[in-house]
């Protein structure tokens, strides 16, 4: 009798590990995942003050609205210079997938986008404040973009 239940033990422990595995993988390697470090790294790179870097994150559409030159120089001017800061901090909310959305109301519509809050704080010469937007974040040829919302 010993020896029926030894394939049996057996047989469960791979399942339970095939089952990990699986579990495991989908919750490391979800499409969500994904999005998420791509904004993630997008606002590390912001952070660092590497516009450059951050800039090339920028899904074609939002590299019409600026050229790298002009985004890089804003940037810095608009929040390093005139917030009165170094850095800043930042946290990413949960990233919640979209079926469809556009970046303006006439701009091309896009499939399985992932809209992630990011909540920026600074600490400058006018006190501290953060700023608080919807980040989306959407997969071309297997790498995530980013685009911001410009419909209202």
């Amino acid at each position: 009798m010993a020896r029926k239940r030894a394939p049996l033990k057996l047989f469960s422990i791979v399942l339970v590990i095939i089952l990990i595995f699986i579990v495991g993988k989908w919750l490391l390697f979800s499409p969500g995942k994904g999005a998420e470090e791509a904004v993630n790294e997008f606002y590390r790179y912001e952070q660092e003050g590497d516009f450059s870097r951050s800039w090339e994150f920028f899904h074609s559409e939002m590299k019409k609205k600026f050229s790298k030159g002009n985004y890089i120089q804003d940037r810095a001017h608009v929040f390093m210079n005139h917030f009165g800061v170094d850095t800043f901090t930042y946290t990413l909310g949960k990233p919640e997938k979209l079926d469809s959305w556009k970046m303006s109301k006439t701009g091309k519509g896009l499939k399985n986008v992932y809209k992630v809050p990011v909540t920026q704080t600074y600490k400058g010469k006018y006190g501290n404040f953060d700023l608080q937007q919807d980040v989306f974040a959407v997969e071309v040829k297997g790498e995530w973009k980013i685009l911001w919302d410009y419909k209202h």
